[in-house]
């Protein structure tokens, strides 16, 4: 991966980090791959934003549902419905809701903890740096999904606990990739030159060495989030979450325990789960494209 500094001017005398800003969005665009993870996430999100517009209450209501339980797909309920007579199409659209929101909000930490952290380490180095670093290295040596449940079981249920569970147990790739940027970054002649004029450690890191390395915090982004939605299904799964909300982890969770695997009620299973496949490689697709793109030696790869 690369970054470029160089501050001369380009073609049409637009401004370097501009110019390279167009031409990732045009090798973003010529891949189909890509763009086809784009737009799927595009579609959910404005359906889950869209969600309220056409679902009503009575739609989730468990009390006063309008078919039978675990009905299978008909000309009615497309889907079939849950165990209380629910359709299987309204929880699966507002599902959507719940599940991107916590993976989008706990990445979104992830980035920003393991950022802060991994810019500090390589920047001041020394024993701060091998304090950070030992801090690092400690984390991940703990099983990821285990410190998650039993972060969540301390913070209780609900969807704040699940999002800094996930939160902080994803940062720690993120630290040690941000790091060692960090510190090729400041290797070039121009951090010297920088020093050389009395730049101060927060105008180093906030001028020079964040801009190099956002590039590489977008591929974290993009490739750590399908892994966060599928850690908030697992714990949602689990009973961890807000026990009164809809989501696609809650879904599998009921179908579960309410005898729809013993039934052979497939439609209550299925349709959340290949939701959960379809986002997860939608990310997938996209940050595998930006890694590409500012790696060039990864898409000649066999």
């Amino acid at each position: 991966m690369t970054a470029t500094t160089s501050k001369a001017p380009v073609a049409g005398g637009a401004p370097p980090r501009l110019a390279a800003l167009r031409q990732f969005a045009r090798d973003f665009a010529g891949r189909r791959a890509a763009m086809a993870g784009l737009a799927i996430l595009v579609a959910l999100i404005i359906l889950a934003l869209a969600a309220p517009l056409f679902i009503h209450a009575s739609d989730l209501d468990v009390v006063n549902a309008p078919g039978q339980p675990l009905s299978p797909p008909s000309a009615r309920f497309w889907l079939g419905t849950d165990y209380a007579g629910r359709s299987i199409v309204p929880l699966l659209i507002w599902g959507t809701r719940p599940s991107l929101a916590i993976a989008l909000i706990a990445t979104a930490l992830t980035m920003i903890v393991g950022s802060i952290i991994g810019l500090l380490a390589g920047h001041y180095g020394g024993i701060s740096s091998r304090v950070l670093m030992a801090i690092t290295d400690w984390f991940i040596a703990l099983p990821t999904l285990p410190l998650a449940i039993a972060l969540a079981a301390v913070l209780g249920q609900g969807d704040a606990s699940i999002t800094i569970a996930i939160a902080v147990t994803s940062w720690p790739g993120t630290a040690r990739l941000i790091r060692a940027q960090t510190l090729a970054v400041e290797a070039r002649p121009f951090i010297e030159r920088a020093k050389a004029l009395g730049a101060r450690d927060s105008q180093l890191v906030g001028r020079h060495v964040l801009p190099n390395v956002m590039p590489f915090v977008l591929v974290s982004a993009t490739l750590t989030v399908s892994g966060a939605i599928i850690s908030e299904v697992t714990l949602e799964f689990l009973g961890l979450g807000n026990p009164t909300e809809v989501s696609w982890g809650a879904m599998i969770n009921q179908a579960f325990f309410q005898g729809a695997v013993t039934r052979g009620a497939w439609w209550y299973i299925l349709p959340p789960g290949i939701a959960i496949v379809i986002v997860a490689l939608a990310f997938t697709m996209m940050g595998r494209a930006v890694e590409n793109i500012l790696n060039p030696r990864m898409a000649r790869r066999p």
